[in-house]
């Protein structure tokens, strides 16, 4: 492996350690405190997994499409994220949508295109573009997850 190569891996590493201790500690819990409220952020959801070490449930807040009973999600960190690693274990979870609470399976799509997916997260250009450059600024190594709403 070329210095450079190690350089490009070593700084992916890096940023997603940044942003996943910035989820955790400071994102997550503020739009957490906005679903306790009762507000439910634009495209935003929460997925119940459950953990692969402990059992227990883990609940994290993502960014949602919604297509019937189908909902799209992209898992920015791929695999490197706990609650896709949960779903690996068990893809059993709930999700949270605009206060109401589903069953699903998840199917994690490493094969599928993260970018034109982002674009169908919103309905106009303008956000179509926004949304695919705010996946591209936090992404390293994104993975698309569908979930098929069971109940």
């Amino acid at each position: 492996m070329t210095s450079s190569a190690c350089g490009v891996k070593g700084g992916r590493a890096r940023k997603r350690r940044v942003e996943i201790l910035f989820g955790r500690y400071l994102a997550n819990p503020l739009v957490r405190g906005l679903f306790r409220l009762g507000i439910t952020p634009p495209g935003h959801a929460l997925i119940e997994t459950v953990g692969r070490r402990t059992g227990l449930r883990r609940v994290v807040p993502v960014v949602c499409h919604r297509e019937g009973a189908t909902v799209w999600l992209v898992a920015q960190h791929g695999s490197h994220a706990g609650w896709v690693r949960n779903i690996q274990a068990s893809p059993a979870v709930r999700l949270r949508i605009r206060g109401h609470w589903y069953d699903g399976t998840a199917h994690l799509l490493p094969e599928d295109d993260v970018r034109a997916r982002a674009a169908t997260f919103a309905s106009s250009t303008l956000g179509q573009r926004l949304a695919q450059a705010g996946f591209r600024a936090l992404e390293t190594t994104p993975m698309t997850v569908r979930i098929d709403i069971t109940r």
